[in-house]
């Protein structure tokens, strides 16, 4: 595998408050990876800096060997980074298939005259994306609510709506933010099938997720932070058992009193 994500020393300051402190880490082609870490530890962070949201006040990230510093945030969206949110961001009165539509809509090229005009390249682009958003829809087992408004679906349905707008966008990689929040046991078990089939579509996935479960059981390779610092990085059999991350999760040195 090569390396499709590489961050390079990067230090996120705020003020007084070093939120990220000199942290590095690849993720590669095809990979799920974890990014784990107690809360405050800087996950979000990571992807705010990933997806131009804040730009690092020391360091880079790399991405396909493109530097993302002062690139728009649309702009890193069209290179092929895709996020979703620890608290859902859907537009709740548009239908679950118009979201989707919007993700679709990232790489249309007729603009708002040709939409108003209804010009043969924006029909074909919107039918395209139409055909995107519904099979993007079934994929995720939603088809059946694609004319319902997002406000109106249930919770877990709400999350698996984030994952096709992000997924309609074309990324390379998904960045998925505590996407088990909130979920019971059998729709975490059902998240964890649809995440290998996310990535056995040839996307690589970047997971921040405290279900720890669900982390050793889908993920590849797994980096570690608290307080801003990456205190550990490996297979999942390396980090269950690494002491500076039981650590950090129990609050104790292991062995302590």
């Amino acid at each position: 595998m090569t390396d499709l994500l590489r961050l390079e020393h990067v230090t996120m300051r705020f003020g007084g408050v070093t939120a990220l402190d000199d942290v590095s880490f690849t993720v590669e082609h095809g990979q799920i990876a974890g990014l784990i870490g107690p809360n405050g530890a800087g996950k979000t962070t990571v992807f705010n800096v990933i997806t131009g949201v804040y730009r690092a006040t020391e360091g880079q990230v790399r991405f396909s060997d493109v530097a993302l510093a002062g690139q728009k945030k649309y702009q890193i969206t069209q290179l092929g980074i895709a996020r979703t949110f620890q608290n859902i961001r859907l537009f709740a009165e548009l239908t679950a298939l118009e979201n989707v539509m919007v993700g679709a809509g990232t790489h249309h090229k007729s603009g708002l005259v040709g939409a108003l005009l209804r010009l043969p390249r924006a029909r074909t682009e919107e039918h395209d994306a139409y055909d995107r958003a519904m099979e993007l829809l079934d994929f995720m087992g939603i088809a059946g609510r694609a004319n319902q408004a997002a406000r109106n679906l249930p919770y877990g349905d709400q999350r698996r709506l984030e994952i096709a707008r992000a997924m309609a966008t074309q990324p390379k990689l998904l960045l998925l933010d505590e996407p088990a929040a909130g979920f019971n046991p059998a729709e975490k078990r059902a998240l964890a099938g649809l995440i290998r089939a996310i990535r056995d579509r040839g996307l690589t996935v970047l997971l921040i997720e405290h279900d720890m479960s669900l982390v050793m059981s889908v993920c590849e390779n797994i980096n570690v932070l608290d307080f801003g610092k990456r205190i550990a990085e490996g297979p999942p059999e390396i980090i269950r058992t690494d002491s500076k991350v039981i650590e950090a999760y129990l609050g104790a040195p292991v062995g302590g009193s």
